[in-house]
């Protein structure tokens, strides 16, 4: 019994982990209205908007950079933002 606890608090730890990091954005680019667009590792993209939240945003959707270049959104990772968002602002 105690064997089966063990491995099931180590493999919880593992996903955690796991977890931590498969919301780390790889960059974020500004946009034009203000909104910002978060790109991770597995080229996915979630849009943070102006207000600091997690905002959806319709794949193959065109976007404006500030600096004036066109980006597409490729998915919609609003989960993995609204992660790093609360991450971010709970100090994490």
């Amino acid at each position: 019994m105690l064997k089966k606890i063990v491995v099931a608090a180590g493999a919880m730890i593992a996903l955690s982990a796991f977890a931590a990091g498969h919301n780390q954005a790889e960059r974020s680019v500004e946009l034009k209205d203000g909104s910002t667009v978060h790109i991770f590792n597995d080229g996915k993209m979630g849009m943070e908007d102006q207000f600091g939240r997690a905002a959806y945003m319709e794949p193959g959707h065109t976007m404006e950079t500030r600096d004036g270049k066109k980006i597409t959104m490729n998915g919609n990772e609003v989960w993995r933002v609204d992660a790093l968002v609360n991450e971010n602002r709970l100090g994490g």
